[in-house]
Order: structure tokens, then C-alpha cells, then sequence
């Protein structure tokens, strides 16, 4: 019997604590599989403090072509927020697929935040858009030293990454989004070209269905208050709209690329997100693998070495030129 498309169920939900207990021992070889054979044809800028507080989280990468500072014409912008459910992954990660995207006429900047945790209450929703806040006003400051064009700026990341960069966007479109999280946007939307969603966790809802993988610990360990109190299921999932980018989409919100497959664990949000932006008369491209497709479970996009990825490096690599109204480098 064919599987159906986002039948994926889980025999149980994974908390915080358990999936960063499960990350954290494959992170080293990760990293170093997916930055196998690394570009020499880009310049890395590493680890940039964006705040000036020395904080790990709050460092980022810029990689250019070899050519981009002689290059007349700006280049276009990608700004790239890494996945690893809240609570784990780094940018050195997605060295490699930033400099692939780099190495075609772009300047990218791959940006770390400070992560999730459960200890003290930890960092939540609102220091994460913070620092990819402040990540984006370094970049209006001084991207223009490395090349890049401040006045079109695509934002990408993949998972929870993906969820940062959509929810960034919306707070472009929606004062009131914004304001509930204390951010004065760095960008306006006239800056922001559009966004590039890898295997999004873009629509909460998919958390609070039966046989989710994800327990409803990771949207309380998002939302202020965690340690002080334990919502029930109904109140908990609205509250979550403000952690939705779903719920945040309006005629106003940027075009948007959106890439997953139907072994995605958020393919049904991804699927979700489309619909209701078209609905909004949103411009949306939707590139999706089916099951059949081996290899493209979560964030596969990551890996440079795919043949699905490189499809969806090509989608990406044009969608940053339409948006952007700028010619790649030859």
C-alpha cells in the first residue's frame, strides 16, 4: 500500500532535552561530511561579532566571490539562519552550502543565535528574533564593505532556522508582531526581497496533531514563561500563533521559496504555508521530492553532495536573482 503524502507519525514525541542529547554526538561528523571538499574560488570572513558582546551565538560568516569587491554592480544579499530544533546546531555547519550559493555571484552571511535551553529558563523566541535582528542590522552597516547590496536582502535557513528567518520577515509586514517581541525591525520590507524555507517549521499546528515527532515542550520552551508555568495543550497552541509564521502571512509579506519532500517532518507545514500564501496572493515557488526520492529526509539540503540539493540550489540561485533584480556573476 503507498504511503500517503505527510502520513509520517512518530511512536512517540521527542522533548527538548532528549533531541539535543541526540544531536549533540553527531554534530562533529556532520559538519565535517557536509564541508567535505570546501570552495577555494570563495573568501571566508569568520566568526564576526554582530552584538560586541563576545557571546558565541552572536557570531557570523560572510563568504563572497573572489571578485566581489571589484565586481561594479552590488551583489544580492542571502543571510542564512542554521536549523537544530531551537536547542542545537551551529553556522559552521552550512559552510559549504554557503559557499556553493557564494560561489555563483552572492554574498552570504551565515549567522549563529543563541540557542534554547531549558535551565534557567534559557533563551527564547524573543532573543533568538533579537539576534537575527541585530544579525540584519550589522548587514545594512556592512555588507556594502564586502560587496553586497544592503537595499534587496533574501533571508534563508532551514527547520528552525527557517521558522526564524519567515517570522523575521513577517515582523517586516506586521507592527503588531514586532511589537510583541520588542523588535524595532533593522530592515523595512522594501529591503527584503524574500525568503528561502528549507524544510520549515513554519505552521505550529503540525506540533499539537496526534503522532507528531516533536513534543508540545518545544513550543513552552519558546514561549516566555516556561519554567514559571505548564500551559494545557489548547491554551499552549494559542499561544503559539505567535511563534507561527502561518498566521503571520498577509498580501503584504515577501515572495517566498519553499523546499521539502514528503519525508520532511514538517512537510505538512511546509505544504500548510504554501496553500495559505497563495491564498494571500503571495508569490510562492514550492519545490517538493515524494517518497521515493532517498535521502531527502530533514534539511537534506544542507548536503552539497545530493543531486536533489543541487536541483534546489538552482530554484534558490534564480529565485535570488528575480527578487533581487541583480545579474550572477558569470
Amino acid at each position: 500500500m503507498p504511503r500517503r503524502a505527510g502520513s509520517r507519525t512518530a511512536p512517540f514525541p521527542v522533548g527538548p532535552w532528549l533531541w539535543t542529547a541526540m544531536m549533540l554526538p553527531f554534530a562533529p561528523l556532520q559538519s565535517r561530511m557536509l564541508n567535505a571538499n570546501p570552495l577555494r574560488s570563495v573568501d571566508y570572513l569568520l566568526d564576526v561579532d554582530y552584538v560586541g558582546d563576545h557571546h558565541p551565538g552572536h557570531r557570523l560568516d560572510v563568504l563572497t566571490p573572489h571578485r566581489a569587491i571589484e565586481n561594479r554592480q552590488k551583489l544580492p544579499v542571502y543571510v542564512y539562519f542554521h536549523g537544530g530544533g531551537w536547542t542545537s546546531g551551529d553556522k559552521s555547519a552550512l559552510t559549504k552550502y554557503c559557499a556553493v550559493q557564494a560561489d555563483t555571484g552572492i554574498v552570504v552571511v551565515n549567522v549563529n543565535y543563541r540557542r534554547a535551553g531549558l535551565r534557567g529558563g534559557g533563551f527564547g523566541m524573543r532573543h533568538m528574533l533579537h539576534d537575527a535582528n541585530d544579525a540584519l542590522r550589522w548587514v545594512v552597516n556592512h555588507i556594502g564593505e564586502h560587496g553586497g547590496d544592503p537595499a534587496k536582502i533574501v533571508l534563508g535557513g532551514d527547520s528552525a532556522g527557517a521558522q526564524i528567518a519567515a517570522l523575521i520577515g513577517a515582523t517586516t509586514t506586521r507592527p503588531e508582531l514586532a511589537d510583541h517581541f520588542h523588535l524595532r525591525p533593522a530592515i523595512t520590507r522594501e529591503e527584503l526581497g524574500g525568503l528561502v524555507l528549507h524544510c520549515g517549521a513554519v505552521d505550529f499546528s503540525v506540533v499539537f496533531e496526534q503522532g507528531f515527532i516533536m513534543s508540545h515542550d518545544f513550543a513552552r520552551m519558546l514561549l516566555p514563561g516556561y519554567r514559571r508555568h505548564r500551559m494545557k495543550p489548547a491554551s499552549l497552541e494559542k499561544a503559539s500563533r505567535w511563534l507561527s509564521p502561518i498566521e503571520w502571512l498577509d498580501e503584504n509579506y515577501p515572495p517566498v521559496l519553499v523546499t521539502t519532500s514528503e519525508r520532511d517532518i514538517f512537510y505538512r507545514a511546509n505544504v500548510n504555508f504554501t496553500e495559505s500564501a497563495k491564498a494571500h496572493g503571495i508569490p510562492v515557488e514550492f519545490v517538493s521530492y515524494g517518497w521515493d526520492a532517498r535521502g531527502t529526509e530533514h534539511t537534506w539540503q544542507q548536503d552539497a553532495a545530493r543531486p536533489e540539493s543541487l536541483e534546489v540550489y538552482e530554484h534558490l540561485q534564480r529565485f535570488i536573482g528575480q527578487v533581487s533584480g541583480r545579474v550572477i556573476l558569470d
